[in-house]
């Protein structure tokens, strides 16, 4: 197998380095360059310039926003944007929730919501795990019962990133109890300003605020905010989780981070010599260099 790029694609990547080089916003870039997390204006902000080219979701159909880019335009697409390094687009709206509406939704869910997923219109948040079921996801006990046109939900989610900034959440939800737990859940879409939503803090050991407890307390939602079928929710989490399972390494950024540490150890100095003449310090980064080119 060849894994060499096509003059197409070496050409598609320089058009990618010239458009990030010229758009990028010059306090991203310096923010970002000097290791600090993205903040979601950051993300918002390049989200839009990105998708003014259809490079927000650029494996969407053109229809919805994206621009039917091949996978291996879209590797690229990542690498350069994480190498810059600029702020990737939301995965929560690119890389899990959208191809789930194009594979499971109906049409006006897909009008309504893919191009606002595409822009950064909407910010979502996912709802799944729950205290006691986080790697036994199936055994969650919110619970959504049908009332006419509405769903009325109770319960709670935990680890909930960036449930305090979102517009909405896609949420599993039980909808009936059955001998097979994966059977009766159910895929929502809630929007987050609904009366009886409440988001709770979970701050990290560095201070930091990331993660959400979220608690649904007679909480309505319209029958028509339902992703597929009812009671099979399932399968709409494994498709959703095996996109996001191949979007989380981020190797360039990965790269990108490993090079910014060899550049500052060369700056800084330990007892009048240069840190990247510590031994340790050298064996480190070489273990790091070598997982680094296991995931390339």
């Amino acid at each position: 197998m060849d894994f060499r790029t096509t003059p197409e694609q070496d050409a598609f990547r320089a058009e990618v380095r010239t458009f990030i080089r010229e758009r990028l916003p010059q306090d991203i870039r310096e923010r970002l360059a000097m290791g600090h997390p993205a903040r979601k204006d950051d993300v918002v902000r390049f989200q839009r310039i990105l998708h003014e080219r259809g490079w927000a979701a650029p494996h969407w159909p053109k229809a919805f926003g994206g621009a039917d880019l091949g996978q291996a335009e879209r590797l690229i697409l990542q690498e350069e944007i994480q190498r810059a390094p600029a702020p990737m687009p939301s995965i929560f709206n690119v890389v899990m929730l959208g191809p789930l509406l194009l594979k499971f939704g109906t049409a006006k869910q897909q009008d309504h919501f893919l191009p606002r997923l595409a822009s950064g219109g909407l910010w979502f948040c996912q709802g799944f795990s729950e205290p006691g079921s986080g790697s036994d996801l199936a055994s969650l006990r919110t619970a959504a019962r049908r009332e006419g046109n509405e769903y009325v939900v109770n319960g709670q989610k935990i680890w909930t990133s960036s449930a305090h900034q979102a517009d909405w959440v896609f949420a599993l939800v039980r909808t009936e109890q059955a001998p097979r737990k994966q059977d009766g859940i159910s895929f929502l879409l809630i929007d987050m300003r609904t009366p009886g939503i409440t988001v709770r803090p979970i701050v990290s050991i560095d201070h930091a605020h990331h993660l959400n407890e979220v608690f649904f307390d007679n909480v309505r939602v319209p029958v028509e905010n339902l992703v597929g079928e009812e009671g099979r929710g399932w399968d709409c989490a494994k498709f959703l989780l095996g996109n996001e399972r191949t979007g989380i390494a981020n190797v360039a950024y990965c790269r990108e981070r490993l090079d910014f540490a060899r550049t500052l150890a060369g700056k800084l100095t330990q007892a009048g010599r240069p840190l990247a003449e510590n031994a340790v310090l050298q064996a480190e980064l070489a273990a790091l260099d070598a997982e680094v080119r296991a995931l390339e």
